[in-house]
């Protein structure tokens, strides 16, 4: 070859071949620019090399022809290799990552969900991913990965050829475990960003070339932090944890920020192989592997010898926690809010147009929940079904709630994951049912732990028909809030959620039928006959009273605090049906509601949310707020894209008057100082101002308690599964004995917490004057009292005032003296079994002087006295367990 051949050679070779250049296969050395003098010497050497070859060609014939066929082998290969490069570079083996995909290197990342305070809840993800800067990451955890995985990190641009040297030589063939791995950490991000393609027996080597390609054109990018903080944003830990901060979390609990050398050490040892060397799963194999990644550090001056011995003999001190959608807390919240915001995102648009997408977008969800008051509503629910799970089992004694009904065992088995699944296997019916007849191992749910056992699914399928279960709802009164969200009481194995799911709602909605009587104009103070009528305009309807006792007269207060089914008929027909029905509309209520008259004793069904509005209009004087649990949305960067503050509002008319408001809450503190809540008082030493109603429908299939203070509304359900789950008797299945303890263990709870302790000293607004008299009188009255036709009284009639109705300024109304004939005792008459005065009756007494209210203070003031002589009622038949 001539000089000037030589020299067109090299210009061919160096400028239309950068890629060689690229890969630092060949570069002309930068300082020289005379290319006929390398040329001259290429044409020595060549002379040199040819008369070296034909001498050895002479002297050793048949090793000359070994040595040739080796270095053409080696010419073959090489070009080979060198195709390959060049296939890879052109994209004959699939796109490459340019500089502009590069740019937008885009994860997907886990969306997070947020109580009060920014505390982490729970997430929704394709992959658990959470995207850290590097200075929220621990220098315990970059220290341990330079030192591990690529020692000279800072030294090499995206490819270490010492490092693919020693690879072949201490790791491949000297079998060195410590010497480490060929790829680079840009390389590994890579890989970790642009999984391999398959590309049959050329899958490894294709990979490999693409991943120091794409390593190099990264490194030109991005700084070497900027490479470090993806790559530990985008490793994955396996068990579909990705990402330092996800691990971090998953295996101590704890932010990647806080994490110990030893803990660094274990997550980094992990990289090498994730279910190998897991620290749950191999405890043994993962410490030895952190003991090498210690021992790295020491080698590469990240740790002292001393301090990596330390570590080195520290257990591996794990606190494992898993992230799903039924561990964690408020599960049946998350899954609530899951599909509203699926929904959501299919109805928003990011910047470049496309929908969010709640699994792999980083979006940062803020909710109302409060993480206190969700721990607490958690337990306090466990607590009492964990009790009285074990006192329904004694109760029903081995035999089945449910009798021979084996419809719904039948339905239950039919409607179970196991049937639907073998069905679709292509089982027929009578092959999939006879399948459950067959015992398997399988493990079940109990309150005192999950049992691994030897159980049919039929027996399975009883087993979980038995539960009963609950639900739990706190609400902030004044704003509406969602602070507490139980639906259910294990999400693993019963996902119905009964916040939302509708239920009969029984005594709970009388308050609604009470507050309408108050709007269309029955005073407090009147009194309605305790008897059972019959309503002959509605197929002889004939509600009667739960414990069947009758007689007597009750006012308004004394019906609802003793949940009177006779007072509450008589009521809804005297105020109108149609017109409690739009009242309950106005308070919150969304479904449908049946125009029947046996609608006044809570025959509708409603949800549990729904109740909670209701008596949140109550809590808030008449005004309905509607509730809430998203706060906002912001993007992965922490960019907000939605705010839902003007979601809360409350209503712009009031669903009641005031007065009917002021009076309601009256009545409804009543009923758990003297009526069917009162346990709420001797039993959990509630002895702030509270208001509340028990519910328990037929059969005490339902029990129910709805309740308020000044800041909170919270209501709580009890059932089975199926409505013939249920207790055999009142005392045991009334609303007072199955809902009302998970309301009080949750507020007993809560005032013993620093954060919520002054709660307890919120009150009520005091009853306006006006209304004080309009209220003061007995809850009873034998069924022979006087009755006025009319009282005048401050230039105000009121009609139907018995004789001996409480005075405002104390005492009781007596037959008075008529000034104007001198009559001692009024005449009277019976009108459809009532005795009348004949005459109206001009009460004398002394003027009304204003006086200092000091109810407020307490406005239960039998439970301050209670106090004051540290004194506590004792619980009998009567006081614990009226009728409901």
């Amino acid at each position: 070859m001539t000089q000037i051949q030589i020299v067109k050679s090299i210009k061919h070779f160096t400028n239309s071949s950068p890629l060689l250049q690229y890969l630092g296969i060949f570069a002309p050395n930068k300082k020289t620019n005379n290319l006929a003098t390398i040329a001259s010497k290429i044409q020595e050497l060549q002379t040199q090399i040819r008369q070296k070859l034909q001498g050895f060609k002479e002297n050793y014939p048949r090793l000359s022809k070994v040595v040739m066929g080796l270095g053409i082998a080696f010419f073959v290969g090489w070009v080979m290799v060198v195709s390959l490069i060049a296939a890879v570079y052109f994209e004959a083996y699939g796109k490459l990552p340019q500089q502009a995909d590069l740019q937008q290197i885009d994860n997907a990342q886990a969306s997070e969900i947020y109580a009060e305070g920014n505390v982490l809840i729970g997430k929704y993800y394709v992959e658990n991913r959470t995207s850290m800067t590097l200075d929220n990451i621990s220098p315990n955890v970059v220290n341990a990965l330079i030192a591990t995985e690529d020692s000279r990190f800072y030294q090499h641009s995206g490819i270490d050829y010492r490092g693919l040297v020693r690879v072949a030589v201490k790791t491949i063939m000297l079998q060195k475990e410590s010497s480490g791995g060929g790829s680079t950490i840009s390389q590994q991000l890579v890989k970790n960003l642009y999984p391999r393609q398959r590309h049959g027996l050329m899958t490894l080597p294709v990979g490999k070339i693409k991943e120091m390609i794409v390593a190099q054109r990264i490194e030109s990018m991005y700084s070497k932090d900027k490479i470090l903080e993806l790559y530990l944003n985008t490793v994955p830990f396996g068990g579909n944890v990705f990402g330092i901060e996800a691990a971090s979390k998953r295996f101590f609990k704890k932010t990647a920020a806080e994490l110990d050398t030893h803990e660094a050490a274990l997550l980094i040892g992990m990289l090498k192989a994730t279910t190998y060397y897991n620290p749950r799963l191999h405890p043994e194999r993962a410490k030895g592997r952190r003991d090498v990644v210690l021992q790295q550090m020491a080698k590469n001056d990240y740790l002292s010898e001393a301090d990596a011995a330390k570590y080195k003999a520290l257990p591996l001190k794990l606190n494992y926690t898993t992230e799903n959608h039924n561990e964690g807390l408020a599960t049946y919240f998350r899954e609530q809010l899951r599909l509203e915001l699926v929904e959501w995102c299919k109805n928003h648009l990011t910047a470049d147009g496309r929908r969010y997408n709640l699994y792999t977008d980083g979006l940062k969800i803020h909710t109302t929940l409060n993480e206190t008051m969700q721990r607490i509503a958690e337990e306090s629910v466990s607590e009492q079904m964990t009790e009285l799970q074990k006192l329904f089992d004694e109760h029903w004694d081995g035999k089945m709630p449910w009798g021979d009904a084996t419809d719904l065992v039948d339905a239950a088995v039919r409607h179970s994951d196991r049937y639907e699944n073998l069905r679709a296997s292509g089982l027929s019916p009578e092959e999939a049912l006879k399948t459950f007849e067959v015992p398997r191992n399988m493990t079940v749910f109990h309150w005192e732990g999950n049992r691994d056992t030897l159980l049919t699914p039929l027996d399975s399928v009883k087993h979980y028909i038995r539960f009963l279960h609950a639900g739990f709802l706190a609400m902030e009164a004044k704003t509406g809030k969602i602070k507490a969200w139980v639906g259910g009481i294990n999400h693993r194995y019963f996902k119905y959620d009964h916040i939302t799911s509708k239920r009969q709602v029984g005594s709970t909605f009388k308050p609604i039928v009470y507050a309408n009587a108050l709007e269309s104009g029955i005073p407090a103070c009147e009194y309605i006959d305790n008897y059972q009528r019959i309503y002959e305009l509605y197929e002889d309807w004939s509600p009667g009273n739960a414990d069947e006792e009758y007689g007597g007269m009750y006012s308004l207060t004394g019906g609802l605090v003793n949940s009177i089914n006779t007072v509450s008929a008589e009521l809804i027909m005297r105020s109108g049906i149609d017109s409690v029905a739009n009242l309950a509309k106005a308070m919150g209520v969304k479904s449908e509601i049946p125009p029947v008259p046996s609608l006044a004793l809570g025959v509708a069904d409603l949800s549990l949310k729904e109740m909670v509005e209701v008596y949140g209009t109550f809590a808030n004087l008449g005004q309905h707020i509607e509730p809430v649990y998203i706060e906002c949305i912001e993007d992965r960067n922490g960019n907000l894209i939605a705010s839902f503050e003007d979601s809360i509002a409350p209503a712009d008319t009031l669903a009641f008057s005031e007065a009917t408001a002021y009076q309601m809450q009256k009545m409804l503190q009543e009923v758990t100082r003297k009526g069917t809540a009162v346990r709420l008082r001797y039993k959990y030493k509630l002895w702030t101002d509270l208001a509340g109603k028990t519910g328990t429908t037929q059969d005490q299939t339902d029990g129910w308690f709805m309740g308020f203070t000044p800041d909170i509304v919270a209501g709580a359900w009890v059932g089975g599964a199926d409505r013939r789950v249920r207790f055999r008797n009142l005392s045991l299945g009334q609303g007072a004995s199955t809902a009302l303890p998970i309301f009080g263990k949750f507020f007993q709870k809560l005032y013993e917490t620093s954060e919520f302790k002054p709660l307890e000293k919120s009150y009520f607004k005091a009853l306006p004057d006006t209304l004080v008299w309009a209220m003061d009188c007995e809850m009873y009255m034998p069924s022979d009292t006087f009755y006025y036709d009319t009282i005048y009284y401050d230039n105000n009639t009121y009609s139907l005032i018995p004789v001996n109705t409480r005075h405002r300024n104390g005492g009781y109304i007596v037959p008075g003296v008529r000034i104007d004939d001198g009559v001692q005792s009024p005449q009277y008459e019976y009108r459809n079994g009532r005795k009348y005065a004949k005459e109206p009756i001009v009460l004398q007494y002394e003027p009304y002087v204003p006086q200092e209210d000091t109810s407020n203070r307490n406005n239960a003031l039998s439970d301050s006295l209670f106090r004051e002589n540290n004194q506590t009622p004792e619980p009998s038949d009567e006081f614990d367990n009226p009728p409901d």
